[in-house]
């Protein structure tokens, strides 16, 4: 093709990248808006990682996140960090402490080592949890501030 012979043609090779796999839908999903960043497979992030939106990471990451928005972790993710979000799709591998303050949804193969804070979660038949998950009802205020709460009480005491 294009004046090359066959045999010139068939010796050279393009390589092509292997697409992402993507999150499986689901109806009561709340992710909306565009992927606004993405962390690839070969990629390795430490730090503190703060943002608007939806990010996908497929590589490693190590550190915090703060988000009000989605995190969407895929298969091949290995995340170890204290985690506050909005909405957390995982399908990848979490050690960390995880706060969402709408929802949790761990996919197969997801593994998730840690505690995790939500008022909503999903668990997909496969998935390896170890750890802890509080889910605290409306207005109940956080493990922190009940805490605080009592060391109040106590410093104000009358001997």
């Amino acid at each position: 093709m294009f004046g090359k012979s066959h045999s010139e043609s068939s010796q050279s090779s393009v390589d092509v990248p292997t697409p992402v796999p993507p999150v499986k839908p689901s109806a009561n999903t709340s992710e909306t808006g565009d992927i606004i960043a993405f962390v690839g497979e070969e990629v390795t992030f430490k730090g503190v990682i703060r943002y608007q939106g939806t990010v996908r990471v497929d590589g490693r990451l190590e550190g915090e996140i703060y988000t009000d928005g989605n995190l969407i972790i895929g298969q091949k993710a290995i995340i170890t960090a204290k985690i506050q979000a909005g909405t957390i799709t995982c399908q990848g591998r979490i050690t960390g402490d995880v706060e969402a303050k709408t929802q949790v949804r761990l996919l197969n193969p997801a593994v998730f080592d840690g505690s995790i804070t939500t008022p909503s979660i999903s668990i997909d038949q496969g998935v390896l949890f170890n750890g802890t998950c509080h889910m605290p009802k409306k207005g109940e205020p956080k493990a922190k501030d009940a805490k605080l709460v009592i060391e109040i009480e106590e410093a104000v005491k009358v001997k």
